[in-house]
């Protein structure tokens, strides 16, 4: 993907999708256990939403344990790293991203604390 303009595109396109990845570029690496309670969705809709920024080259997953971690990935080209800031940027104060943050930073069993269940 990370040459493919509709691809990026499509992937944005979709609100959970949108919601993660914004999560991400505001906070960097998330469990998947910590967009479940943030975005307050099942870890199976969750998980296909990452597969699929997975497998479209915008995310790259790291194993820890028996959790998931994902992040941008570091080769996504940097137009397509402008969008995300750029829409960041603007959403910042705005919902649902003020109340994902929100619920997230409230987050008591957060992976570097002890992990999800």
């Amino acid at each position: 993907m990370l040459n493919e303009t509709d691809t990026f595109f499509k992937m944005l396109a979709d609100r959970t999708r949108l919601r993660c990845l914004l999560l991400m570029q505001a906070e960097g690496e998330l469990c998947v256990c910590e967009l479940t309670h943030a975005l307050n969705l099942s870890q199976p809709k969750i998980s296909r939403h990452l597969a699929h920024l997975r497998e479209a080259g915008v995310l790259v997953a790291r194993r820890n344990g028996t959790w998931m971690n994902y992040r941008i990935n570091p080769e996504l080209q940097a137009w397509a790293v402008e969008i995300m800031q750029t829409t960041l940027d603007g959403v910042r104060n705005t919902e649902p991203f003020v109340s994902d943050r929100k619920i997230l930073g409230n987050m008591t069993n957060r992976p570097g604390l002890a992990c999800c269940a």
